[in-house]
């Protein structure tokens, strides 16, 4: 059982500042994340900067895998200087995550359709 964290806008500032490609983290987020590691949950860091989906060529498909590497490496050496480990990265969820904390996320009661805000 994992939680997954988003990245960008949820756990680093986006965009991030020109010199960097993660932004500096978001201090209340990464106290929240830093509790949870500390109380034994397995998180990971959930972000579309390594998904391969939207390569429409061989050409860009290749291009995408170089991109991924580069984002992976980031992100990895961003959790070791914030978080002191480094996190598994996905862009997908499974049937073993238990909470998804992201900025643009809409929960919803199970089985319902209803929006857990009351919002139609």
């Amino acid at each position: 059982m994992h939680v997954l964290v988003d990245l960008d806008r949820t756990l680093a500032v986006y965009p991030p500042p020109l010199d960097q490609l993660i932004g500096p983290p978001i201090p209340k987020m990464l106290m929240r994340v830093k509790k949870m590691l500390a109380e034994g949950m397995e998180v990971r860091i959930f972000t579309a900067r390594v998904s391969s989906l939207g390569a429409e060529s061989l050409e860009g498909a290749l291009r995408r895998q170089d991109d991924i590497k580069e984002a992976r490496t980031a992100i990895e050496a961003w959790c070791l200087k914030n978080l002191g480990c480094v996190l598994p990265i996905t862009c997908c969820k499974d049937y073993s995550t238990i909470e998804i904390h992201d900025d643009c996320a809409i929960q919803y009661i199970p089985n319902t359709g209803e929006r857990m805000d009351g919002a139609d």
